[in-house]
């Protein structure tokens, strides 16, 4: 079996392939205060749960935005499964060619989307993820990683409004009946859902047009935790994969091994 690590600011997701076939995934919190033994010990009780064996995981990759967090689970992956885990950075073999001023400044969640989505979907295509921060993402239709854009969100826009003025509370993140609402919970949801809407469509609109000489843009893709909320109307987004950045995993974990053995 072959388990995959996605760290992100808020969420920790977990996958467990046999092969190609995805067989369960976790989603946790990350807690940059948690131990080594503290997230095995997290990790053993999820393995139990589903009656699986760490003694049957051959290999492990991790990619992570949370570099403070990168010792203690190469700790704890080592410690408790025995493996030296593949962590995606420079010198991983990802396939993809970065047209970044700087290739070493795109988030490792960004390579790994762009991986997956060019292979499952083809280029040009847009990647949209709804984490912690909105990432955009243009892959060529050569599968070059050619940029995108970054923005703050939803929930950290939510939490800010609620810290940063005296009056307002703190909401739940779901979509009201309608824009003119009469209560203020139901007026910060929709300023907030669909405001959102209307900021994931302008740029993913000014990004279509940008990629004009690559051919049109079939597929956009929306993945990450508020995927659903926020693409399901979307004028653009026309496939929602939640998965994408554990099959991104599972894809170059495959073309560095392949590339080791030869």
């Amino acid at each position: 079996m072959l388990l995959v690590i996605d760290v992100g600011n808020t969420n920790i997701v977990l996958g467990v392939y046999d092969g190609d076939r995805l067989l369960y995934d976790w989603r946790i919190a990350t807690d940059k205060d948690k131990t080594s033994d503290e997230y095995g010990l997290l990790l053993k009780q999820i393995f139990s749960y589903h009656n699986l064996c760490f003694k049957d995981v051959e290999d492990v990759i991790i990619s992570s935005v949370v570099p403070t967090l990168m010792y203690t689970l190469d700790a704890t992956i080592k410690r408790y499964i025995g493996h030296d885990p593949l962590i995606i950075g420079p010198g991983v073999k990802t396939g993809m060619n970065i047209k970044y001023d700087n290739p070493k400044e795109v988030g490792a969640d960004r390579i790994v989307n762009a991986v997956a989505g060019y292979e499952k979907y083809g280029g040009p295509l847009i990647i949209v993820d709804f984490g912690t921060a909105i990432t955009f993402c243009a892959i060529s239709k050569n599968g070059d990683y050619l940029g995108g854009a970054i923005a703050p969100g939803i929930k950290i826009s939510s939490e800010a409004l609620f810290m940063r003025t005296a009056k307002l509370p703190k909401v739940e993140l779901v979509e009201p009946e309608r824009v003119i609402c009469k209560n203020t919970v139901s007026s910060i949801q929709a300023g907030l859902v669909y405001g959102y809407r209307g900021l994931v469509d302008y740029i993913i609109e000014k990004m279509i047009n940008e990629l004009k000489p690559e051919g049109k843009v079939k597929n956009i893709v929306a993945t990450g935790g508020f995927a659903s909320l926020l693409a399901s109307e979307s004028k653009y987004i026309n496939r929602i994969d939640k998965l994408l950045t554990l099959e991104g995993l599972k894809i170059i974990y495959k073309r560095n091994k392949n590339s080791s053995s030869l």
